[in-house]
């Protein structure tokens, strides 16, 4: 059975549950739906100080099944959990749940709006605000060394900072770039020097490779978190925004912001791009069959294409951007949070800190065990760079340059309110699949944002 590392979780179709990127597609109607903040503004566990086991959500362990590398991220898990309990710390649950953010899953949603919300959890930087604005994350500054705020990079910390306070600790930094097929290339006598960097000369490759059952360039369709995800590299190459962090105002009607958009929409009307994503959105099934040329995936593939197609050759390079642009990418990355109103808040802070933010050889070992072993991808922490080296995953060349060329390029995740979230989402879809013109699109999305903002009460928009 084919697996995703990213998520440690087989995809979507298969048993065990999905990858972040579909978790992160559902987790944007799940939010539109439930409206946010709201849903969670009452929520008490009311079970601060109860002996009963912490439970620690999330969508790595434990699991059952075969798959080395899902195996070793489970034990990664668990081993961190038995370690802190036979230290004496508070007992621990691992609750593994591969949907918690699905929309037909609102499991998550419910329990805290039950006041029965995990004591301990994953959310990624667009899910952010539903729960700082519902006041349900713990503040970890009290728990970290200065030492240890500063070794975190600041593109990490940022998203899961409010006013100088920390309420999530990062997992991971996870940058995009473009996957293409070598042999498809040199097939039609193309080499590296050849690749793109432009949005022109990317549109044109697309459509120069797209022929038969192959698509040329692969772009995401499906509404939802991940799509916007990576839709925002686009949209700041051309110096555009949807929001203005200096003035937390909307500033989408912009031309930039319709020059992205029409990206879109000229993808799928030239043919370069095509409206469904082959081979139900595995990269690996539609690179390695020859459905797929190019794939704007992510670092979390890597490990998906070394574990099932090993042999496949195949190379990545950094987002073109507009003519006299540089390069954007987008920093997704799964970050630890703690319920201030679980059962034991302060013992679930210190679990936290000692595993993901702490100076000591352990913390920075576990975020090398991570980063470096269980799943291939670039830490959050200087001091786990330093140590993982070229070391372990990192002795793949693609993880490297994922490293040392397209990570410089990339920019942290933004942290929207569900309203703003759907708002951009919509004027996408419109665009890129419904025909509809940039501009207007634009328009009325910056409407709808300008709307929304009016009564917006929260943490800061960045």
């Amino acid at each position: 059975m084919r697996t995703h590392p990213f998520s440690g979780s087989p995809g979507p179709g298969r048993p065990g549950g999905p990858r972040r990127r579909d978790l992160l597609r559902a987790g944007g109607a799940t939010l539109g739906g439930v409206g946010g903040a709201s849903a969670l503004a009452g929520c008490s566990t009311g079970g601060a100080g109860s002996s009963d086991p912490m439970q620690f959500w999330q969508f790595y362990a434990p699991v059952a099944q075969q798959d080395p590398n899902l195996q070793a991220q489970s034990e990664w898990f668990l081993s961190r959990i038995k370690g802190w309990e036979e230290a004496g710390g508070h007992s621990i649950d691992p609750v593994y749940i591969p949907g918690y953010t699905d929309p037909t899953n609102t499991r998550l949603i419910t329990a805290f709006a039950s006041g029965a919300g995990p004591d301990i959890f994953l959310i990624s930087p667009g899910d952010f605000l539903r729960y700082y604005n519902g006041g349900v994350l713990e503040d970890l500054t009290p728990y970290m060394e200065q030492e240890a705020i500063d070794d975190f990079y600041p593109q990490a910390l940022a998203t899961r900072t409010v006013d100088d306070r920390i309420y999530g600790l990062p997992m991971e930094q996870e940058p995009l770039a473009i996957f293409y097929d070598v042999a498809a290339f040199e097939e039609q006598g193309l080499s590296e020097g050849d690749l793109p960097t432009t949005w022109e000369q990317m549109l044109e490759l697309g459509q120069t490779m797209t022929g038969g059952e192959r698509a040329g360039l692969v772009l995401e369709t499906l509404p939802g978190y991940y799509q916007n995800f990576t839709f925002y590299p686009w949209l700041w190459q051309t110096g555009a925004d949807v929001i203005d962090a200096a003035s937390q105002r909307p500033i989408f009607d912009s031309d930039g912001a319709i020059q992205a958009l029409q990206l879109f929409q000229d993808a799928i009307r030239t043919g370069a791009a095509p409206r469904t994503r082959p081979a139900n959105g595995d990269i690996v099934s539609a690179m390695t069959g020859g459905y797929a040329a190019m794939w704007q995936g992510g670092i979390f593939d890597v490990a998906a294409l070394t574990q099932n197609a090993p042999d496949y050759d195949y190379g990545v390079f950094t987002l073109p951007a507009p003519s006299g642009a540089d390069s954007v990418t987008c920093l997704g990355g799964w970050a630890w949070c703690v319920n201030a109103r679980g059962r034991d808040p302060e013992a679930a802070a210190r679990f936290t800190v000692e595993v993901m933010g702490s100076m000591s050889q352990e913390s920075i070992d576990a975020g090398v065990a991570w980063n470096g072993v269980a799943k291939g991808n670039i830490a959050a922490r200087a001091s786990v760079t330093e140590a993982i080296g070229n070391d372990g995953a990192f002795e793949n060349p693609i993880l490297q340059q994922f490293r040392d060329e397209i990570l410089p390029t990339g920019r942290a995740e933004p942290r929207f309110p569900p309203v703003i979230y759907k708002t951009v989402s919509n004027a996408i879809q419109a665009t890129m699949l419904g025909g509809a013109d940039a501009a207007e699109q634009a328009e009325v999305a910056q409407g709808a944002l300008e709307s929304y903002l009016e009564t917006y009460e929260g943490g800061p928009l960045l």
